[in-house]
């Protein structure tokens, strides 16, 4: 859970910045942002079910 609350810190005070600096803020568009975190989550389960299933 502290990853998590690390995490959101990290991305509060770099949101922060760039606004103050008056800059696009460095993150994908919401959907598409989380549609890809979840294909990577996706993908790296699907390896970890294939290599334990075919090579154990």
């Amino acid at each position: 859970m502290s990853e998590v609350l690390l995490a959101v810190f990290a991305g509060a005070i770099v949101g922060f910045f760039f606004s103050a600096v008056k800059l696009p803020l460095p993150a994908p568009p919401v959907i598409s942002g989380i549609m890809g975190i979840v294909g990577i989550y996706l993908g790296g389960m699907a390896y970890q079910t294939m290599v334990t299933r075919f090579f154990s």
